[in-house]
């Protein structure tokens, strides 16, 4: 019985949601930092409905585009599970290492005609360009699994299933010049921490220090930026944070790893 039951937590449903790749995806949470992320989580949210409720289209397909580290997969993860779809996967290159390319395009194929068989699906397509083995030196890919994808990208499922795709790319460019980006309806945004504002609520919300030290932060990074304007990853800013509660200076360390994650100097 202690084997069967130990199946049963190990072993994962062919259908349903696995919660907990999900989960995995977005571990240090959703931080509303800034109305943009409030805009991008209205904005998929009524893709999602349009998906589940419109008379005339059972499709959608969305692409969700930004920086490495800026959050796509995280949030798409947190739409997924918000919407409580009986059905939801992700197709990540992570699954597929060591697939070779008819194997790979089995293994997209066969969660697509999964997501056919239920009511409602939500499938996420993270990391488009490492799925297709892209290699920025040649360049080169594969183009057996992009032609795969971007015929399940542009492909409606049977009458009376609904589906909506969500991908995530951190090359939009890689994208345009693949001529893929019209297997999209709808293109999304996710941008890196903007502003200094941007910084200053991720530390609220993550306990950094008190309201003084906080300030003394962006006041050093003011003084270094010249500028209220940044471009950091949300994803590099809260391991930098985590990073200074180990050191014996948490606001000069702060203050250095923020200077060297700033994309713009």
């Amino acid at each position: 019985m202690s084997c069967f039951l130990s199946a049963l937590d190990e072993v994962k449903p062919a259908f349903g949601v696995h919660e907990e790749d999900l989960q995995d995806k977005m571990k240090g949470g959703i931080l509303k930092y800034s109305s943009k992320i409030d805009n991008i989580i209205q904005r998929v949210q009524r893709d999602i409905e349009q998906t589940k409720k419109s008379e005339r289209f059972n499709f959608s397909s969305l692409l969700l585009y930004g920086p490495g580290g800026s959050g796509k997969t995280a949030l798409a993860s947190f739409l997924a599970l918000q919407s409580k779809f009986p059905f939801i996967r992700m197709i990540s290159a992570d699954e597929m290492i060591g697939m070779s390319e008819p194997n790979k395009v089995s293994h997209i194929d066969n969660t697509f005609r999964d997501a056919y068989r239920s009511p409602l699906n939500i499938l996420i397509v993270d990391d488009i360009e490492a799925i297709i083995d892209y290699v920025p030196i040649g360049p080169r890919f594969s183009s057996v699994v992009l032609r795969a994808l971007v015929t399940r990208l542009k492909s409606s499922p049977p009458e009376g299933k609904r589906l909506i795709v969500m991908s995530t790319t951190s090359n939009y460019t890689l994208l345009k010049h693949l001529d893929i980006l019209n297997c999209f309806n709808d293109e999304i945004p996710i941008t890196n921490l903007s502003h200094l504002n941007d910084l200053n609520n991720v530390m609220q919300m993550t306990s950094f220090g008190s309201d003084e030290v906080r300030q003394s932060v962006l006041s050093k990074l003011r003084e270094v930026f010249q500028t209220d304007q940044i471009s950091i990853p949300v994803k590099k800013v809260l391991y930098n944070i985590d990073t200074c509660k180990f050191g014996t200076d948490p606001i000069e360390d702060l203050v250095q790893l923020m200077i060297e994650s700033n994309q713009r100097v």
